[in-house]
């Protein structure tokens, strides 16, 4: 595999970690912060813009997963996943955990 096979597997996770946050606030009818508030990330967007911006990365995400080739066959690409789920996970969660104090 290339180096950035590696590299896509990574971001997949950190797209796909993204997803799930956005999403589930956008379908539950909850404004969250998004890159699209104002001030970006730090302000609310609407739940169709968190639930268009999840689609969004999940689209992103699944396409990293295909270009990364993921597989059984070599662990380090799902490692590499689970890294970049972790990274963006520790990410987001020090990022909006001030959500409700502004």
């Amino acid at each position: 595999m290339e180096w950035y096979n590696y590299l896509a597997c990574f971001f997949a996770g950190a797209f796909l970690a993204n997803f799930v946050p956005h999403f589930i606030h956008g379908i539950s009818g909850n404004k969250f912060p998004s890159p699209f508030s104002k001030p970006p990330g730090k302000g609310l967007s609407s739940s169709t813009t968190n639930v268009v911006w999840g689609l969004f990365n999940l689209v992103i995400g699944f396409l990293l997963f295909n270009a990364g080739n993921i597989s059984a066959v070599q662990p380090i690409t799902w490692i590499l996943v689970f890294a970049g789920v972790a990274a963006m996970s520790i990410m987001l969660s020090i990022n909006f955990q001030k959500k409700d104090k502004e």
